[in-house]
């Protein structure tokens, strides 16, 4: 797995944890190593995530977490069913259509699209059906990432707070969170 620590790709960073798969980390800049022209031969878009399987390059966060999800069911990431798969869809481009690209738009924007997750998230304890899936993982990432840097107040996203709370706690984003601390790309 090609990643940046704290880059969208701990999403699926966090993923593999969960899963309890093998992989091998490949740490890259976003600004210089995920640009090397050998890279660049990996995902010419020169983003991580970068999942290299039995030789198919997975990119996209999306693209990533849905792959592990169906490919590790037992670990139940996937919710139930075609409806709860589309929910989980629904929420992972919303994410990365809506939330991600607010950060390039300016605070007030980040501020809007925080209260459209949290009017989405309220009164639930996860995404989709109840249970936690990549939906969540996918979502915590971005709070993770925007909520010191915005400045988003707990009060005023109460629900995603304690996602993100819920969150903090599971083995596998410690695990996360503590390698990538580690990572010197």
């Amino acid at each position: 797995m090609y990643l940046s620590p704290g880059s969208s790709s701990m999403a699926t960073h966090i993923a593999l944890n969960e899963v309890g798969a093998p992989f091998e980390t490949r740490p890259l800049t976003l600004q210089k190593g995920t640009r090397a022209p050998e890279f660049l031969k990996i995902n010419p878009n020169g983003k991580v995530p970068a999942l290299v399987v039995d030789g198919t390059v997975l990119t996209e966060v999306a693209g990533t977490l849905f792959y592990l999800a169906r490919a590790f069911p037992q670990v139940g990431l996937m919710p139930a069913g075609a409806l709860g798969e589309a929910e989980a869809v629904s929420w992972m481009s919303f994410a990365a259509s809506i939330l991600h690209p607010a950060a390039g738009q300016g605070p007030e924007r980040v501020s809007e699209v925080w209260r459209i997750a949290e009017q989405k998230l309220a009164g639930k304890e996860w995404c989709v059906g109840g249970k936690y899936s990549i939906a969540d993982i996918h979502l915590f990432r971005l709070y993770w990432r925007f909520k010191d840097r915005f400045g988003l107040k707990p009060a005023d996203h109460p629900s995603v707070q304690a996602l993100h709370d819920r969150m903090l706690q599971r083995p596998a984003v410690k695990k996360t969170i503590e390698a990538e601390a580690k990572i010197v790309p």
